[in-house]
């Protein structure tokens, strides 16, 4: 299957984690701190933290280690607070 992360085509493999997808990309960080721009990524890897957000299908604040890849998922890094597109 094939997601987009950052406007480029990446396979996936159903039933992974969009924190697992990036992190097999070899991408440690995918979300920037509002006040700072801190680079932030996965860190509890159960939902809890809430470092792991990234911004799938036009909808901001996802845990990249709750959510399953989909068959054509949009995957953005988020920075700082982000609106619903």
């Amino acid at each position: 299957m094939k997601v987009r992360v950052d406007g480029a085509d990446v396979p996936a493999v159903p039933g992974q984690t969009v924190a697992g997808l990036l992190l097999e990309q070899g991408r440690a960080s995918w979300r920037t701190t509002r006040g700072e721009g801190r680079p932030r990524g996965i860190f509890c890897g159960i939902g809890v933290c809430y470092d792991c957000l990234v911004v799938v299908n036009g909808v901001p604040d996802v845990r990249a280690c709750q959510r399953t890849v989909a068959e054509g998922d949009d995957i953005r890094v988020q920075h700082g607070a982000e609106l619903p597109s």
